[in-house]
């Protein structure tokens, strides 16, 4: 028998393209997964999963990559995900947890309790930057896929939104880190707070600048198994995607 022909999807489709072709060949529902918090000396890592309805049903006009909307345009989108979405999930991962199991470890799994916390199964799923195993499902990682993918693109937003209303509220325990300017990056105002105060709990100890204005006797944040609402590996995928299999 013959292998279906492959298809190519090109960057330039446009958000809706890559999930339309997956669509086409049989995988109906198309998750996507994205993190939150990566980069950041403090506060959680925010994983989430979005699986977006079929067609235009499922299209949101100002939907793009989490890091390129201003904090309003956001607000109004994640609203949009959460109203329109087949199925969405949030993992949250405490700092504790990042210190004591390590952040690829955290973010890995962090994005297999997000997919299988989905009120639906996923037919394929699709992870920006890196390949996760273990997910029950056939799936691709997509380099800078917030930028390709409208259901990561989705995903980046819930997971943004959700960490940046976390920081709000941590801002509000310990306001003399500015939590709510910088969401818990290595900032200079950031900075400067830890050299004046020190790390509190919700700081990552295992974190070079953490670790260097650890006071004797600090509090750290407790260590254990986050609750959830439901040494990173470069994708191997370049500027455009390719994809092969047919429906299942």
């Amino acid at each position: 028998m013959l292998a279906p022909p492959r298809t190519v999807v090109h960057r330039a489709a446009g958000l809706w393209a890559l999930e339309r072709a997956l669509q086409r060949r049989g995988f109906d529902r198309v998750a996507g997964a994205d993190e939150a918090g990566r980069g950041a000396c403090a506060g959680p890592l925010v994983v989430a999963a979005v699986v977006l309805p079929q067609g235009r049903r499922g299209e949101i006009e100002e939907l793009n990559d989490s890091k390129l909307l201003t904090p309003a345009a956001r607000d109004r989108i994640y609203d949009e995900v959460v109203a329109r979405a087949e199925a969405w999930s949030v993992v949250v991962i405490p700092p504790g947890d990042i210190d004591r199991r390590g952040l690829h470890v955290c973010n890995l799994a962090g994005m297999r309790r997000a997919f299988a916390g989905l009120a639906v199964r996923p037919d394929y799923v699709l992870t920006d930057g890196f390949r996760v195993d273990g997910l029950g499902a056939p799936g691709l990682a997509v380099w800078k896929g917030d930028q390709v993918a409208a259901c990561v693109a989705a995903a980046s937003v819930v997971a943004k939104v959700t960490r940046d209303r976390i920081m709000q509220e941590l801002h509000t325990t310990y306001p003399q880190y500015g939590f709510n300017e910088h969401k818990g990056y290595s900032t200079p105002d950031h900075t400067a707070a830890l050299a004046a105060h020190g790390p509190c709990a919700e700081h990552r100890f295992s974190y070079a600048n953490v670790a260097a204005v650890e006071r004797p006797g600090q509090r750290r944040g407790n260590v254990g198994v986050a609750p959830g609402e439901a040494a990173r590996v470069p994708a191997q995928v370049g500027d455009n995607v390719a994809m092969e299999g047919g429906p299942r």
